[in-house]
């Protein structure tokens, strides 16, 4: 949490396609709530959000909010 009390978010977009990974990492797109190729979802900053970032990094495209 920021030093003026609001939340950083992240937004997340897939932008590459998970065939040929494995399976964790398919799970880990559909865990951040990543529907379909293209798809973008907002999530708060949080360290488990990082950590699944961190493991798919190659596959989406982050920003900060």
């Amino acid at each position: 949490m920021s030093t003026n009390g609001t939340v950083k978010r992240l937004r997340i977009t897939w932008t590459k396609s998970a065939i040929g990974y494995s399976e964790r990492q398919k799970r880990t797109i559909r865990a951040l709530g990543l529907r379909r190729l293209g798809h973008t979802v907002e999530h708060e900053d949080t360290p488990v959000i990082r950590g699944m970032l961190d493991k798919i990094r190659h596959l989406v495209q982050v920003q900060e909010v």
